[in-house]
């Protein structure tokens, strides 16, 4: 039989449990509060190590460090945990945060909606969109994701709130881009409406000048054909006013022509079939057959591309360069001109050159003269409506040719340049698109 413990052993094991607790409670507590990460405990087989760095501790640092807000709810509604991304959008202390309702900081226009989010979540997750007031009124608009979940404490709803702020704005920044690009097309539009009435004007006015108008100037040459014929003698010195008279009508009728002409180049731009520019050459020196045996000319051509175009464009575009060349020639020799083709890639075309269509190549088609030749000074100058370098008595034409020439190339997406010294002839280069 065992004997009672003696008293003062007793005092020694009771100091001894109470010191195991009292190191047991503060233990408890640096646990709570995250003072200790990790516990060495004695046993039989030696001391073994216990870590406190649980998934639960990675997860907490993980919801603490993302952007999004993230909070709690039980069932009724309130805050059981925020982060402080949360907290900074409601613009309060994270201490501050818990225990309120979270329906407090739902706007006052969406809390029947996030009513209806909140009774319908506890069945499964679920996604809407709501904005959140914080406590200075400031409203964030955000995406709800919500799950629900088992703790300890019962059933909760894990929310996360996506700001959608910079989502929203670019939206808003976009659909005043979109009004704004609808206003342009709207205006587009009525200018493309102006533009065809113009062109309908263009195109009356164009017949105008092709029949009304020249009609009154074959009455007025006619009439001084009769009058030059019948009295002749009875108008004395006044023949010769007639003739002038005549020659200025003449040379009127003319202007109109070209200026029709020019007029339709300016609106036709059919430019899309298949053309031979050998074919195209082929049809101008047969038009200027008479005049080139006139002048006793010498043409020479060199194998020449097709490109895309509007066929009659090119041929009065080339006809009107051949026939400048043999209008053009240094008196008493004969008229020598030479057209010749090069491919040239983008990248080498001269700086001044500007195509009104990019492409990876273009063909280089230059016409060269022998002819008088003009100073490059008025290189500019050339191309305009009305320009002449020569007065009407030396060379006749209205001065329209060329600016119909740039008008075609510029409808075929090319450019045209011209090199010349006075006396030494001149070239004309055409760059028009590699199909």
């Amino acid at each position: 039989m065992n004997g009672a413990k003696p008293y003062e052993q007793l005092l020694a094991e009771n100091e001894n449990l109470r010191w195991q607790l009292y190191e047991a409670t503060e233990t408890i507590q640096a646990i709570r509060t995250g003072q200790i990460d990790a516990l060495v405990v004695q046993g039989t087989e030696g001391h073994e190590l216990y870590t406190l760095k649980t998934a639960d501790h990675t997860y907490r640092i993980f919801i603490e460090t993302m952007n999004e807000g993230a909070v709690t709810l039980n069932r009724e509604g309130f805050i059981l945990y925020s982060n402080s991304a949360f907290a900074t959008m409601v613009e309060l202390p994270l201490t501050k945060v818990f225990g309120l309702r979270f329906r407090e900081f739902v706007s006052p226009d969406m809390q029947s909606a996030f009513d209806l989010l909140f009774n319908e979540s506890w069945l499964g997750n679920k996604k809407e969109e709501l904005s959140i007031k914080s406590i200075n009124h400031t409203i964030v608009p955000c995406l709800l994701s919500v799950t629900p979940m088992q703790l300890d404490g019962g059933d909760c709803l894990s929310l996360i709130l996506t700001d959608l702020t910079a989502q929203k704005e670019t939206q808003k920044l976009l659909k005043i881009k979109n009004e704004e690009l609808a206003q342009t097309n709207t205006a587009l539009e009525i200018s493309n409406q102006a533009l065809n009435r113009s062109n309908s004007n263009l195109q009356q006015f164009a017949y105008v000048a092709s029949h009304d108008l020249q009609e009154p100037l074959r009455k007025v040459q006619q009439f001084g054909d009769l009058l030059k014929n019948r009295y002749a003698g009875q108008l004395g010195d006044g023949v010769n006013y007639l003739e002038r008279m005549q020659s200025a009508a003449s040379r009127m009728s003319t202007l109109i022509r070209d200026l029709l002409s020019f007029s339709r180049i300016s609106t036709q731009q059919d430019t899309i079939a298949p053309v031979s520019l050998s074919a195209v050459f082929k049809n101008v020196l047969t038009d200027l057959d008479l005049r080139i045996q006139e002048t006793n000319a010498m043409i020479t051509l060199s194998p020449l591309p097709d490109i895309q175009g509007d066929q009659s464009q090119l041929e009065q575009l080339f006809q009107n360069l051949v026939s400048n060349a043999l209008k053009f020639r240094r008196p008493g020799e004969r008229p020598v001109i030479h057209v010749s083709s090069k491919l040239l890639p983008t990248e080498d075309l001269p700086a001044f050159v500007k195509p009104t269509r990019q492409t990876a190549a273009y063909h280089r088609i230059d016409v060269s003269d022998n002819g008088i030749g003009f100073d490059e000074k008025y290189i500019d100058r050339i191309f305009q409506v009305f320009q002449r370098l020569h007065g009407k008595n030396e060379y006749v034409g209205t001065g329209i040719g060329l600016a119909i020439c740039e008008k075609v190339v510029a409808n075929h997406g090319g450019a045209i340049s011209a090199s010349s010294q006075p006396g030494q002839g001149a070239t004309f280069s055409v760059y028009l698109p590699k199909p």
